[in-house]
């Protein structure tokens, strides 16, 4: 009891030190760095004669491009993340970008603060070089190595810091982009041991690029980027730049000297294979003077994918890692339906899904999706084609989906970091291009075709007695597959919680 009164009485304190408010950084504007002339950049846009879009369907081959543009740069290098782990991919992010400010490359580094609480003295050797600024977005005040007392510590700050920033952005030299929904750790590449993401991304270069550098000014100069340092002050065993470095080298392999020449074959390859088309990149604001504000809601990019659905002819394709609709966009869905528009959907199973909170608020949608007449789809955790996402051999891996895709009718796409649930489409910021292109559409659902066969997701369907089933390639069930009693007791339990707008 004495325990308890004493806990009660820390996060009594702690709620009133957070009620005196959030400080707003106060530092000077720093905006990017102009496009410089570049024959190299100009052949390789020229390649396509316009705006062009590269697919990035597998995780390998979405690592390498990260690294080949990292290399590619020779003026500056924009880049954001919500998640940034040092391991083997990481880590490999890191040397390539080092070895960019090693040549004078300017890099600005913006990090959500969700996952920093073992990643500080990665991040301050990182930080430590005279050409990178790494800032933290959104930071809380009161900090911990533990995910429990840091969340216990900042409640009287709950609504600010619930406010996440989940964009994914890389922008090089202002002439290239990579957008999409991976985070920078290995189970979004594929070199996990255990559970790989199943996910998309593409590399654009055109009108929509210089729309990416607005955004990542906007969020720079927010006020709510503070320098790492304001956040973490440097301890003593911090490594330095040349000690950070060194502790790179083991198990990874260094990046070599850069070759323009081999850099350009490479952009000439993909550009050549890349399709063409127009796009306009849409974010949300970042807050300006408060993130829980509700009159600051991040819902800009909510408002644009709403009107795509409300506009469909014929067909929605929908491929989100956690679906948990809002009424506006469940709404919207049912609409689609009601007008003749075929309406597809895939999202994570209870076990494919990785955040088992999402799943049972997801729980709550399921009857109303499969009787509005949606085709709805599940991954299925042992997908037959899993190889296809991660770095085999696969016999023991599991397969989640993290990818958040739309197509319309037969000529847009949209590409992102945007869940169609709650989280991302009110409280959380978000970015995407929406793509105009018959080609990439088409390229897309080819791509896709593999993921909902029947040996790769579950067909939930109503059954002739009325029941929801999960139907597979050979088998069928009546209740979340492959899952446990423990697990499906977990899932329906916290499905009985007020979760649903924190999903």
């Amino acid at each position: 009891m004495h325990n308890l009164r004493y806990l009660m009485s820390i996060g009594i304190l702690l709620f009133s030190a957070g009620c005196a408010g959030p400080k707003v950084a106060d530092l000077p504007a720093e905006t990017a760095l102009p496009p410089v002339p570049s024959a190299f950049w100009d052949d390789i846009a020229n390649a396509q004669g316009g705006e062009w879009f590269y697919l990035l369907n597998s995780g390998d081959e979405a690592l390498e491009w990260r690294l080949r543009m990292i290399d590619s740069a020779t003026s500056s290098i924009d880049m954001e993340t919500f998640l940034w782990s040092p391991d083997y991919s990481g880590r490999l992010v890191q040397a390539h970008i080092l070895a960019a400010a090693d040549r004078g490359v300017r890099v600005r580094f913006l990090l959500d603060d969700s996952f920093t609480m073992h990643e500080y003295l990665m991040l301050h050797a990182f930080d430590d070089h005279p050409n990178i600024e790494l800032r933290v977005y959104n930071p809380l005040r009161h900090r911990s190595d533990s995910v429990l007392w840091r969340q216990l510590f900042n409640l009287g700050e709950f609504a600010r810091i619930n406010h996440r920033m989940h964009n994914k952005l890389l922008v090089v030299d202002g002439q290239a982009a990579l957008v999409g929904g991976r985070n920078l750790a290995d189970e979004y590449f594929g070199f996990d041991d255990t559970m790989n993401f199943r996910d998309m991304e593409v590399i654009t270069m055109g009108s929509s690029v210089p729309g990416t550098v607005t955004h990542f000014d906007a969020f720079w100069n927010s006020g709510w980027a503070f320098p790492l340092a304001a956040i973490f002050p440097e301890p003593a065993e911090a490594p330095g730049l040349e000690e950070g470095k060194q502790g790179l080298a083991a198990g990874i392999s260094l990046p070599a000297e850069v070759d323009r020449q081999q850099l350009q074959v490479a952009w000439q390859a993909i550009a050549a294979k890349a399709m063409s088309g127009s796009a306009r990149f849409h974010f949300d604001e970042p807050a300006s003077l408060d993130p829980a504000a509700p009159e600051e809601a991040p819902d800009q990019l909510a408002v644009q994918l709403q009107q795509l659905i409300d506009n469909a002819r014929s067909e929605v394709t929908l491929v989100s890692a956690y679906l948990v609709p809002t009424p506006e966009f469940e709404q919207a869905i049912r609409s689609a339906e009601e007008r003749g528009v075929e309406v597809h959907i895939l999202t994570n199973s209870l076990k494919s899904n990785n955040h088992l909170a999402a799943h049972a608020a997801y729980w709550d949608h399921i009857d109303a999706l499969v009787d509005s007449g949606v085709d709805l789809y599940e991954v299925r955790f042992r997908a037959a084609d899993r190889h296809l996402y991660m770095e085999g051999p696969v016999d023991e891996k599991q397969l989640g989906l993290h990818a958040k895709m739309l197509l319309i009718d037969d000529d847009i796409t949209f590409i992102g970091s945007c869940n169609l649930d709650s989280r991302s489409l009110l409280i959380n910021t978000e970015v995407g291009l929406i793509i105009n292109s018959m080609e990439l559409n088409q390229q897309m659902r080819e791509l896709l075709a593999i993921d909902f066969l029947p040996r790769n997701a579950w067909h939930v369907q109503r059954g002739s007695d009325g029941k929801l089933v999960w139907r597979g390639e050979n088998d069928s069930y009546t209740g979340p597959p492959d899952a446990s009693q423990i697990e499906r007791l977990e899932d329906w339990f916290i499905g009985l919680l007020p979760i649903n707008k924190q999903m």
